[in-house]
């Protein structure tokens, strides 16, 4: 999704969670420097997108949110026939299962010893960086290997924008982008009780936005 179509739909979210875009702004261009640093020392930890284009166009992509069914879920599925793309915690509940995600699309505020461990195992880590989490991209994106960074303001020339809010409808986004074959979900529960209220809000944007991008609409 270009800038010009996210962009009017972010300031709906921006008004909507009270968020300041300078913030994200800023968040976007502190991870642009720190992959700037680590390509300059010419190791392969920053991925072209084009690795990511490879990995999923054509393919069956199976995104794997974070809410508590995901358990239950994943014994129903063959994983051979996925390309399996993690939303963030999601990876903690698929390396319990011995399941290695293809890609990981995290703001890193999963369990990050998990999602380490299986960025060292081969994940891909789509690293998102936003006005609450510049600590966070401070501390792990050095450590990470095969890196991918995105914002959700305006895109950076190694920072990307592919569209959405959450990590769960990113991975969307992302799957759409790249020229997914196929794309099922699991894992997700937009309708959780047991979440905060500012969850609550993010869950009803991330089915708006799930919604608008495989085709519903975004407003009822």
């Amino acid at each position: 999704m270009k800038f010009e179509e996210w962009g009017p739909i972010y300031r709906f979210i921006l008004e909507d969670m009270k968020f300041d875009r300078l913030y994200d702004d800023r968040a976007a261009f502190f991870l642009s420097n720190i992959l700037k640093k680590k390509a300059l020392k010419k190791m392969p930890d920053v991925l072209d997108i084009a690795v990511l284009e490879k990995t999923i166009k054509g393919k069956d992509i199976l995104v794997c949110g974070k809410a508590p069914n995901l358990s239950e879920e994943i014994k129903m599925v063959d994983f051979k026939r996925f390309v399996t793309v993690a939303a963030d915690g999601a990876t903690s509940v698929l390396m319990s299962a011995g399941i290695v995600p293809d890609i990981i699309v995290t703001d890193l505020d999963g369990n990050m010893d998990d999602e380490i461990r299986s960025n060292q195992l081969g994940s891909i880590m789509v690293v998102h960086a936003h006005g609450n989490n510049v600590n966070e991209v401070g501390a792990y994106v050095p450590k990470l290997k095969k890196v991918v960074g995105t914002t959700q303001s305006k895109p950076l020339w190694n920072v990307h924008n592919f569209g959405g809010f959450t990590d769960g409808d990113r991975c969307v986004f992302l799957a759409i982008e790249m020229g997914a074959g196929s794309i099922t979900l699991i894992g997700f529960d937009f309708e959780d009780e047991n979440v905060t209220p500012m969850k609550k809000k993010k869950l009803v944007w991330a089915k708006k936005l799930i919604d608008m991008v495989m085709g519903e609409g975004l407003f009822e």
